[in-house]
């Protein structure tokens, strides 16, 4: 893919992909509500920024040309494997039926508003023509991997060995534009233990920060690998 234009980064955790666009030579900006990385450039509310783009107002998207790119990290706090586990009644022992089903129903209405919102901005990136790349968690049960408007382009199945803190599995769907197919192997020296952390999730808390965190050595691989289509210097490193 040839990007003429400039990256547009949503979401948090995206500076780190912002960070490494750059230093390949493209320019790129972070977009989100907060800024608590130190690395968003526009601080603002991308679900209304969407609505308004859907709806055909004025937004952040007409900022946007076909020469450049979006990458949009999603929240998956209501789509990952341990929201769907939230679903049950087993998540909530030693409490009524009454309760649990009332969280069950309040977890229900807020993952349907997010799955609107990401579906809206799905369609805004289509019709507009503009290119984009959307990360999200493909677990065994994430919601998106069976109810979702289009399937993923790639499923990242262990991302420590593109050098990455977790192996965690992810998604990424291609609008407007295909991935690249090379293959950059670097695999962590404490991959193993990153694994067994990844395990522990659970306890971390549902799309942490500490969970969602990007290394900056696999935003660069994976840009070169499924979007610049870039050979590196090394094709496999190893710190074992």
């Amino acid at each position: 893919m040839e990007i003429n234009g400039k990256v547009h980064c949503f979401f948090e955790q995206s500076g780190t992909f912002k960070n490494e666009f750059i230093k390949l030579g493209i320019p790129a900006e972070d977009y989100d509500i907060q800024n608590n990385f130190g690395q968003t450039d526009y601080v603002m509310d991308l679900f209304a920024e969407i609505e308004k783009a859907y709806e055909g107002g004025v937004s952040v998207f007409d900022t946007i040309t076909c020469d450049d790119l979006i990458m949009a990290f999603f929240p998956c706090t209501y789509f990952s494997d341990m929201s769907q586990i939230l679903h049950t009644w087993g998540a909530y022992q030693n409490k009524t039926a009454k309760f649990a089903t009332d969280a069950i129903l309040k977890r229900s209405r807020n993952r349907q508003h997010f799955y609107e919102i990401v579906c809206k901005m799905f369609a805004v990136a289509k019709d507009r023509g503009l290119r984009m790349v959307m990360e999200n968690p493909q677990g065994n049960h994430s919601f998106l991997k069976n109810c979702f408007i289009t399937q993923p382009a790639i499923v990242d199945t262990d991302r420590t060995m593109r050098g990455d803190y977790f192996a965690k599995p992810t998604a990424y769907w291609f609008i407007n534009c295909e991935p690249t197919n090379m293959e950059t192997i670097q695999k962590l020296h404490r991959a193993k233990r990153v694994k067994k952390d990844a395990k522990m999730s659970r306890r971390i808390g549902i799309c942490s920060e500490e969970r969602s965190m990007i290394s900056p050595d696999y935003a660069r691989n994976f840009i070169c690998d499924f979007i610049l289509g870039k050979p590196q210097k090394h094709t496999q490193l190893s710190l074992f």
